[in-house]
């Protein structure tokens, strides 16, 4: 009969084992993704009956082949995606299924546009709260379906995809009414001053201050999931809301309404840096869909802010590389949004397969000690 001391031993190794397998595949399963992506893009290619050789060059030329387009188009694009990302990823940890990144963007944006043409002439001032009324709309838009979930029991996933597209309209509205330029030629806003414009990094192109803001927030909020309170409540309640309640003594239904408007408030402020420092105005298609692309930022980054970053900043690629394919390979940019898609399910079946094994190497180790107690 084994003593105390031996069992003891035995738990701390395999403890160990199990951390070293944990870095382990914080480390390949964002690899695994670049390699599975660029055998995708292969394989479609060659079954199109394309030049695989030269649709992988453009690919590369126009993504991160060149300092200019590094900057100016892989990373310009990689900043909304690192924030929606984290939006998700806070959602998702805490059990909320908020797909509604994509309007709680464009709430964010239409927020940071009407405080940024009230006040042309204010300066930093005008920017700040520009930003900060960004993250206060998407904050609102999403609350909107926090509160049809915990008073009315609506799914989020059907709530936020269908604010999505009130969103969409609602821009469409703003752009041919209230935000509308003056001279009522274009759909889109009026320009925002100078003034109120996030500040261009000298030398990269079009990159801008929101890099700066983006990586911040994205810190911060990796930092806050890893050691505070909130962030163990989050956690416990995305993996247990039941236990989480009746163990933890945790407020299962506050602690949601705080993630969901926590990620509305992180997709909001990418809005709002996405009209101070890219576009200066407000479109019908400000975003290109980067609040969907997030799922897939988000999951392939196994719901951590902090891998978010490198995510983002491929998917960002992606799609700055496929408008190079086009032009110069002849391939359909549309190809990528396959690419993104077939992730996305590729993702969620492998976590699935996890979730399994885990429970069932739990349940075997549990078996294990019983035994040898």
């Amino acid at each position: 009969m084994p003593s105390g001391a031996s069992c003891l031993a035995r738990s701390d190794v395999w403890a160990s084992t199990e951390t070293r397998a944990r870095a382990a595949r914080a480390v390949l399963f964002p690899a695994g993704g670049v390699a599975a992506i660029v055998a995708s893009i292969a394989l479609l290619l060659m079954v199109g009956g394309y030049d695989v050789p030269r649709a992988l060059a453009a690919l590369w030329t126009g993504s991160v082949g060149s300092w200019y387009a590094l900057t100016s188009a892989t990373l310009v694009r990689a900043i909304p995606l690192m924030l929606t990302g984290c939006a998700i990823a806070i959602a998702f940890r805490a059990g909320v299924f908020n797909i509604g990144a994509e309007g709680q963007l464009l709430a964010g944006g239409a927020g940071a546009t009407a405080i940024a043409l009230t006040m042309p002439g204010a300066g930093t001032g005008a920017l700040i709260l520009a930003l900060a009324a960004g993250a206060l709309a998407g904050a609102g838009w999403a609350a909107i379906a926090a509160v049809l979930r915990e008073k009315f029991g609506v799914l989020e996933v059907i709530s936020t995809i269908m604010l999505n597209f009130i969103a969409l309209y609602a821009v469409s509205f703003l752009v041919r009414g209230p935000l509308q330029e003056p001279t009522h030629a274009y759909p889109q806003s009026s320009t925002i001053a100078e003034g109120v414009r996030l500040a261009r990094i000298p030398g990269a192109g079009r990159l801008h201050a929101g890099i700066a803001i983006a990586l911040i927030v994205v810190l911060v909020a990796g930092w806050a999931l890893r050691h505070t309170a909130s962030g163990f409540r989050m956690m416990a309640v995305g993996e247990s809301p039941s236990a989480a309640a009746s163990a933890g003594l945790i407020d299962v239904r506050r602690v949601t309404t705080l993630a969901f408007v926590a990620s509305g408030a992180l997709a909001g402020l990418a809005g709002a840096i996405e009209v101070l420092g890219v576009t200066y105005a407000l479109y019908e298609d400000l975003s290109p869909g980067y609040g969907y692309t997030a799922i897939a930022v988000a999951l392939l980054a196994g719901l951590d802010p902090w891998r978010g970053v490198v995510t983002a900043s491929l998917f960002a690629a992606l799609e700055a590389g496929a408008g190079a394919m086009q032009r110069d390979a002849g391939v359909p940019s549309t190809l990528v949004a396959v690419i993104e898609a077939l992730l996305i399910l590729a993702v969620v079946a492998a976590q699935a397969v996890r979730v399994r094994r885990a429970g069932v190497s739990s349940d075997s180790a549990a078996s294990a000690r019983e035994h040898a107690v």
